[in-house]
């Protein structure tokens, strides 16, 4: 541990000890209720679009569903509101009034929304105005939930199970060719990224972010064994229902429901996971899609995955139930003059009509900004037992929620999202240089560029504080390919694992870490995972969208080896060269030598593996095989003195011959001088201060098919 975070977590310890209870938990009881929310007068305003609508029918009930835990030390609630969002301010309000009548204090309520789109506007946003006639009864509502949940509490005891369903989610927000950057509203040519994309596949490289396929479980039942509650937790945006709806959320619960107690004294509750980027299409492979899927068989499909991992559900007595709170004060990106002229102008000739436009939208949305210029938000986290639940007030990307529970003190971490608060999207810093609505500053999106590492680091230290114990490591186990890298002594490994920039660890003997430029993004799937990082382990890799990993090698003289992976996402019928992804260069006066390795495109050997020495392509070393897009790879750039050879996947592809040159700069993701940069994935970046043999190479790529079915691509 470094010595700042010695003295960091040092600095916990009070907080620590103060919060942990003198003596065990002699046991906890547990209330469930749910309440009605679906709106008595029709028809009402529904937020969740650019533009304001109503609906007047209604397909599906609302509810408001919630669990209320009580121990001799404390007591606590959560409260799950079929609704799009709500506002701090109007939660602030209901937790004071459930606080009076229930006692349970104010900062141990948490309230969260499931996100439907298709639910009475409780929250004003975008083009869309609060419905101020629904929202006086949803906040009766939901103080009555609260009373009737702890009106009838009996001993409880807790289990938690996890099952994967990949298949039920999928990244939305993909960064599009780099021929194709859109215009955004304020009529800046931003727009790298977005959310639902082109569906031709040609148009994309590759998603922005990963996913999070884990739906987890907390289920209560009575000492005596009868089911109490099953809290749910999925990461799926929403699914899209017509008329007033709870849209996938309400269908699971219903479902589960039936299934866990033919009387319903059980109650199931889906609450959001982190999901600002995510739905349920996978635009990379349309083919894919689903279209007979109906929200019903979706439902069904979860219910199903929901019933076989409590199948196999242990409980366990409560020893300890806790819950705290941080405010967390942020500020908003506010316009600058210019745009706030710009804002005020059209705002001005609006009159009293609602923005229809996306430059109407957001010349208001700017004036709002400018208006309010900071905020607080709620972070809470609680522990029931040796499980652990932790909020964030926004849309959450994924990613933060993969960082949460793997920094996690604790073995079952659940992350609900749009908790005590509605304060838009929080992409992490490097996806601002992206741009696309979810970047565009709003009340849907408005928060400082550094909210999500200051939400996120927050969330880790309440956790730390609950648990008494310090956040885990996040590094990756060793799987077999990997001891074969290590096994060969490499000076630099990089791993490309991090959630986070702007250091690239290296993970070799040598520890020597690297740099990353902006305009990369983390944590996408690398290649196989059971064969780098053994079973139940997720490999992941870094993506490239014009930034680099920058290192230095003075180590490097007349002989050495890189070998890496590969994974192109740029058609290569698009640029003269379609990418490169190895580069060496050094100024010499007037005279610029440079090594480079990358693939072919226009101007020849299209989708083939080059090597390049100099300025020009006049020297020239070129592959036989065309390298697939959205397929791993391994490559392998040996240098023996002035011989040159690469090897795809353990084979000999071409060699030749290049002069020497010293230089110990060496890039990664994008050529020295910015030319043709790689759209694409790299992972597994291994420097050897030697050149292997044909064998070594060929043992390094075997190790990593050494799993079977294992595959060289997702």
């Amino acid at each position: 541990m470094s010595k700042y975070r010695r003295i960091q977590w040092l600095s916990l310890l009070p907080c620590v000890l103060s919060s942990v209870p003198t003596s065990a938990c002699a046991g906890v009881k547990a209330g469930t209720a749910v309440i009605d929310i679906t709106p008595i007068n029709l028809p009402v305003l529904v937020n969740g679009g650019f533009t304001s609508r109503t609906i007047g029918t209604i397909k599906s009930r609302l509810q408001a569903r919630a669990v209320v835990l009580s121990s001799e030390q404390t007591s606590l609630a959560i409260v799950v509101v079929d609704t799009c969002m709500m506002s701090r301010d109007f939660l602030d309000e209901t937790k004071t009034h459930i606080a009076a009548r229930t006692g349970i204090p104010q900062d141990h309520l948490l309230i969260s929304a499931t996100h439907t789109h298709s639910a009475p506007s409780a929250m004003a946003c975008l083009g869309t105005e609060l419905d101020s006639d629904y929202v006086p009864y949803l906040r009766n509502q939901l103080i009555e939930v609260v009373e009737r949940a702890q009106s009838h509490m009996v001993w409880a005891e807790a289990g938690f199970a996890r099952i994967a369903a990949p298949q039920l989610t999928a990244s939305r927000r993909w960064i599009l060719r780099p021929d194709r950057i859109g215009t955004d509203p304020f009529g800046n040519r931003t727009v790298r990224a977005n959310m639902h994309p082109s569906t031709d596949p040609e148009e994309l490289i590759g998603e922005t972010g990963p996913e999070d396929p884990e739906l987890s479980l907390l289920a209560l039942r009575t000492t005596e064994g009868r089911p109490l509650a099953v809290l749910a937790n999925y990461s799926m945006h929403y699914f899209g229902d017509s008329d007033i709806s709870a849209d996938y959320f309400g269908l699971f619960c219903e479902g589960l429901q039936k299934q866990l107690s033919n009387d319903g004294a059980c109650v199931a509750i889906l609450s959001h996971g982190c999901s600002g980027d995510i739905w349920r299409r996978d635009y990379g492979r349309p083919e894919t899609w689903r279209p007979e899927t109906s929200i019903e068989s979706y439902a069904a499909e979860m219910v199903d995955l929901a019933n076989r991992a409590l199948s196999s559900m242990t409980y366990q007595k409560i020893s300890d139930l806790q819950m705290i709170e941080r405010r967390l004060p942020l500020r908003y990106r506010v316009p600058d003059q210019q745009r706030l002229e710009w804002a005020r102008r059209i705002v001005a000739e609006l009159g009293d009509r609602l923005p229809q436009t996306p430059a109407e939208i957001y010349a208001r949305e700017q004036i709002h900004l400018h208006e309010w210029q900071q905020t607080e938000v709620v972070i809470q986290a609680l522990r029931i037992g040796e499980i652990a639940i932790v909020t964030t007030p926004c849309e959450t990307y994924a990613i933060t929620g993969l960082k949460l529970k793997a920094a996690s003190p604790f073995p079952d971490t659940m992350v609900i999202e749009l908790a005590n608060g509605g304060d838009g999207y929080i992409p992490p810093p490097e996806q601002h240089l992206f741009g696309g609505y979810n970047t565009w500053a709003a009340r849907t999106a408005g928060l400082e560029v550094q909210a999500e590492p200051k939400i996120t680091e927050n969330a880790i230290e309440l956790l730390e504080e609950i648990s008494g114990r310090q956040r885990r490591d996040t590094e990756l186990p060793i799987g077999p390919a990997s001891t074969a890298i290590l096994k060969l002594a490499p000076i630099r490994w990089w791993r490309l694992n991090e959630f986070r920039g702007p250091i690239a660890v290296d993970s070799g003997p040598c520890h020597k870490d690297a740099w990353y430029e902006p305009a990369v993004t983390f944590a996408l799937d690398g290649p196989d995972s059971e064969a780098f990082c053994g079973p139940n382990e997720r490999n992941r890799a870094l993506q490239f969208v014009g930034g680099r990993v920058r290192t230095r090698l003075p180590e490097i003289k007349t002989s050495w080896t890189v070998c890496l992976w590969i994974r192109n996402g740029l058609i290569d019928t698009l640029r003269e060269e379609t990418g490169w992804f190895c580069s060496r260069d050094h100024d010499h006066g007037l005279t610029r030598f440079g090594e480079h390795l990358g693939l072919g495109g226009t101007s020849g050997n299209e989708g083939k593996l080059i090597y390049q020495f100099g300025r020009d392509s006049t020297h020239r070393i070129a592959g036989q095989t065309r390298i697939d897009r959205w397929t791993w790879y391994q490559v392998s750039l040996v240098r023996d003195g002035e011989s040159v050879q690469i090897y795809l996947n353990g084979k000999l592809e071409a060699e030749g011959a290049a002069p020497m040159v010293t230089i110990d700069e060496m890039f990664f993701g994008g050529r020295s001088d910015l030319v043709s940069s790689w759209e694409g994935r790299l992972d597994e970046i291994a420097i050897f201060d030697r050149a292997l043999s044909s064998s070594d190479l060929e043992a390094l790529f075997n190790a990593a098919r050494l799993q079977p079915g294992t595959q060289t691509s997702d």
